[in-house]
């Protein structure tokens, strides 16, 4: 229901108040058709100009999660518990690729690399602690991230005596080192991790 009025003047012939009961079937006859452009006559559709529709913005592709779990498997399928590597059990946890600079080791501990990604594998059985491992890793590789922190905690228990074995084992960890002690210390390792067309950055 709703009512309209009318504003008399003098070439506007005189009417009285008209309430229209509408429904979506019923339409205006023709003498209310008449009426109606007679009172529209000499106006002009006013242009929608005050509001700027921007284009809605698609959200960024992400990863299908099937590839994402493939990454983490094809990473963590390295780490193996039978077969040790030959780590330095004298000074720091430490090692570096045999194709790859000692000076990179020297930078790893003086913390010239600031590393942009962290995994904290405090409270994982070792085998979440592979896949987490391989699931860094490739999330670096996809990032070109070629710094992390990878921390297992203090003391002598099976995380920190097997996190740098099972690094160790990777053909894409380029070296690792004990952190220093503003990235975790004796709790955590920086680790290189080797990425497409991968440069030493330039230091200040």
């Amino acid at each position: 229901m709703f009512r309209l009025r009318v504003k008399v003047t003098a070439n506007t012939p005189l009417i009285t108040d008209r309430t229209y009961s509408m429904s979506k079937k019923q339409t205006l006859n023709a003498d209310d058709k008449a009426l109606f452009s007679q009172l529209m006559a000499g106006t002009k559709k006013l242009t929608q100009d005050t509001i700027l529709h921007k284009p809605v913005r698609k959200p960024g592709r992400e990863l299908p999660v099937k590839r994402m779990i493939s990454e983490q498997m094809d990473n963590s399928h390295y780490f193996s518990d039978e077969f040790q590597p030959l780590l330095s059990a004298e000074g720091p946890m430490r090692y570096v690729r045999s194709d790859v600079s000692h000076y990179e080791l020297k930078k790893l501990r003086r913390g010239d690399y600031t590393p942009e990604i962290f995994l904290d594998l405090h409270g994982l059985t070792q085998n979440q602690a592979k896949q987490e491992l391989g699931a860094l890793i490739a999330a670096c590789r996809r990032e070109h991230i070629f710094c992390a922190s990878v921390m297992h905690g203090y003391g002598k228990h099976v995380l920190k005596q097997q996190t740098p074995l099972w690094l160790a084992q990777h053909p894409h960890v380029m070296a690792f080192h004990q952190a220093p002690k503003m990235f975790g210390g004796d709790a955590a390792l920086l680790v290189l991790i080797e990425v497409e067309e991968w440069q030493p950055p330039e230091l200040p």
